[in-house]
């Protein structure tokens, strides 16, 4: 398979498992900070986990089709999704101190960014011996 088809179909999946990531996180946030009243901080981390669990298992066994050990992989992951959260969360404190609107709709937008740049550190980073695997075929 070459790889620009095996880098859409690896997109269309990551989509498929992110919309379900988006979807948990989304929830778990706004109840937090709506319902709860809780921190944007407290509320975007504990969203953040309930999604990233979602997202390492589907990612690994079915957007990637990842068959290393899944302690390697766990460490890449967890490594960059720190990295990626982290830049996502600093977009959404400058745009909570820069925009006017409901601070929850940048959150959303955070999470659309993530999203983006997260799929490229799985791709190349954390899942990098499936690509290697798939450029031999």
């Amino acid at each position: 398979m070459n790889t620009k088809k095996t880098t859409l179909i690896q997109a269309i999946k990551y989509g498929v498992v992110g919309i379900s990531n988006t979807f948990i996180t989304f929830i778990v946030i706004t109840l937090m900070i709506k319902l709860l009243g809780y921190s944007d901080f407290i509320s975007n981390i504990v969203g953040y986990i309930a999604g990233v669990v979602n997202s390492f298992i589907w990612n690994k066994k079915w957007t990637f089709s990842d068959s290393t050990g899944w302690k390697n992989s766990l460490i890449r992951f967890l490594l960059a999704f720190g990295v990626c959260y982290v830049i996502q969360y600093g977009l959404v404190m400058i745009l909570n101190k820069n925009l006017t609107i409901d601070h929850i709709y940048n959150h959303y937008i955070g999470m659309v960014f993530y999203t983006a740049i997260n799929f490229f550190a799985n791709k190349y980073y954390v899942f990098k011996e499936t690509e290697k695997k798939y450029s031999k075929i």
